[in-house]
């Protein structure tokens, strides 16, 4: 506890980046965005010339055209560029990143290291083109998430999990490969550090999550590839234990979010009434037909599992218990991503940075791509999809009355989904924080 205020203070003690943000320059001021293109994130499709005027923060009004004087507004020019609603990562981890050091650092580090770095990958995140994420499972996420809230760092705007939610042994137990004597010391995990094995645990887990300021609940409905333990898809919940979960996560107006590879405790997840599958590697028609059936949403994380089966060939990157699962369970992702797709399983964009390397998100568009989701669709994924997901309406479009989150890059990313690694204007809630040069 004494390190994670300490985090809290560092992180409301540190200097705003040395990039400066643009803001409007008075009461009834605004901007106006000359956008060559405008993606209709709702359609899916590529509008022409657009102008969004942005006042106070949000979307005051999208004019067909090319609207060379707006009344009390600054201009600027993206002729040449596509606009569209600043994208969203459904599965991130701010406070860390992969290394081979990542086991060893765990004991080694405090909350305060790890929140010093968080403030880095925040703001390669937001400069990447990711206005807002989803932090599924991180103590240092929800003091990120309001030191962004209230000025004092730059980067995305966050919906913050804070610790998971596992079984005992589970992907997300604190004490997963810690020596008898560090256990005995610590002492066996319960429903306040996120570790549950009945009904009741889990009620009082999700409460405990809601003491502790999280947005959003996530699980970990089956093992886990990164996680010190041999099995990475055997199930670790009974539906009872999800639905009491999703249940009481209702009472506090969450969502849960379940982190899942094998098929028996992705089927659980689902049947438990989960918001959204993550990874979902082994996922099988039957999987896809209750998802379909529920509603239920597939954030695939294809960045993550081509990243770890690639870095599984590399001696002592991973610890030996890790790396077969790396190898097996992280090449699946894709392919599953791709046979979701074509069943009609609906698809959010996600990408679990902080597995790879921060500010590399959008990278996850070409692999959408390359599993056979149409560029738009990949785009959808990132916007209203994701907005969808979330459960707000207030992002992931270009319309009067919403959030002025607004990117824009050179080139047409349909024609060349490539460009989207080229993102050089960057608005958030009004305020802009990357522009091509002038």
């Amino acid at each position: 506890m004494r390190h994670r205020l300490l985090a809290v203070a560092i992180l409301s003690s540190l200097a705003l980046p040395a990039f400066a943000a643009d803001t409007a320059a008075g009461p009834g001021s605004g901007q106006a965005l000359q956008c060559g293109k405008l993606f209709d994130s709702r359609s899916g499709k590529l509008l022409g010339a657009h102008t969004v005027v942005v006042r106070d923060g949000k979307v005051a009004e999208v004019l067909a055209g090319r609207a060379d004087a707006v009344a009390d507004a600054t201009t600027t020019d993206l002729a040449g560029h596509t606009c569209m609603a600043g994208w969203t990562d459904l599965h991130v981890h701010m406070a860390s990143q992969s290394s081979p050091q990542s086991y060893s650092e765990g004991f080694r580090l405090d909350d305060v290291d790890f929140a010093f770095r968080s403030v880095g990958y925040a703001e390669k995140t937001l400069l990447a083109g990711f206005t807002s994420v989803r932090d599924l499972g991180g103590e240092v996420a929800p003091h990120l998430r309001d030191a962004i809230n209230q000025g004092l760092v730059q980067g995305p705007r966050i919906f913050a999990a804070g610790k998971s939610i596992a079984t005992t042994g589970g992907h997300a137990d604190p004490t997963n490969g810690v020596n008898d004597r560090l256990a005995h010391l610590i002492g066996p995990p319960g429903p306040t550090e996120g570790v549950i094995n009945s009904i009741d645990d889990a009620r009082q887990a999700v409460r405990q999550r809601y003491k502790d300021g999280s947005d959003v609940i996530k699980i970990t409905a089956t093992g886990g590839v990164l996680s010190y333990a041999k099995s990475g898809d055997a199930p670790q919940f009974t539906v009872d234990e999800v639905k009491a979960i999703v249940d009481t996560a209702k009472d506090y107006g969450y969502r849960v979010a379940a982190h899942a590879h094998g098929e028996e405790g992705m089927y659980r997840a689902v049947a438990g009434g989960v918001t959204s599958i993550e990874h979902g590697s082994y996922m099988s028609d039957r999987v896809m037909a209750l998802m379909k059936q529920k509603g239920t949403w597939y954030v695939p994380t294809i960045h993550a599992g081509r990243f770890v089966a690639e870095k599984a060939k590399i001696d002592g990157y991973f610890p030996e218990i890790v790396r077969p699962k790396a190898a097996r369970i992280g090449a699946l992702i894709q392919d599953t991503a791709g046979r979701a797709y074509r069943n009609g399983v609906k698809i959010a964009f996600g990408t679990d940075m902080g597995v790879g390397p921060h500010g590399d998100n959008a990278k996850e568009f070409l692999y959408m791509v390359e599993a056979g989701m149409p560029a738009a669709y990949a785009l959808q994924a990132a916007t209203i999809h994701a907005a969808q997901v979330l459960g707000v309406d207030d992002q992931g479009v270009v319309e009067a009355g919403k959030r002025a989150d607004i990117i824009a890059m050179p080139g047409d990313p349909l024609a060349d989904i490539g460009n989207v690694l080229k993102v050089d204007f960057v608005m958030k809630d009004g305020v802009v924080y990357k522009a091509p040069a002038r």
